[in-house]
């Protein structure tokens, strides 16, 4: 009779165990949200890539008339503080948003590198796609990012 109980404790010992993990305290998990120092030093460099997104035409326009000086100034002026930003905008991002802005920033330095090389070989044709590439990585990642402070903590 004794081993019979011993071996009954032991069943109701692992069952509450069992009941006891199971079991759990019933609060959601608040997804992560944006802080407003996040928000902020976001905002203060989405301009700068903004305003190179919407310059896009004028670079199209120099690759068109071969104008290769101007078309490596563009790259290595505007369009590289560019991507300074957005390399400076994605600490700030959600956890889950940073390995998209990484992979979206290097594409981008990828087509900055390769409309530079074909400036040099007077490569019309590939500056235009890699043109048309980069700011499309640009539209990608002006996605990502958040559009209303109403995600502030």
């Amino acid at each position: 009779m004794v081993r019979q109980r011993s071996i009954f404790s032991l069943i109701l010992v692992l069952l509450a165990t069992f009941l006891i993990s199971c079991g759990g305290p019933g609060v959601a998990v608040a997804p992560p949200t944006y802080t407003a120092s996040q928000l902020e030093k976001i905002q203060t460099y989405v301009p700068k890539i903004q305003t190179v997104r919407d310059r896009s035409e004028e670079l199209k326009t120099l690759i068109q008339k071969k104008d290769w000086i101007d078309v490596s100034n563009f790259i290595h002026g505007p369009i590289t503080e560019a991507r300074l930003s957005m390399t400076y905008i994605t600490p700030n991002l959600l956890p889950k948003d940073q390995p998209t802005a990484r992979q979206i920033t290097r594409d981008f330095f990828n087509h900055l590198v390769k409309i530079d090389k074909a400036a040099n070989t007077k490569n019309t044709q590939l500056a235009l796609s890699d043109s048309q590439a980069a700011f499309a990585d640009i539209d990608k990642f002006l996605q990502l990012l958040p559009q209303t402070s109403s995600q502030v903590e």
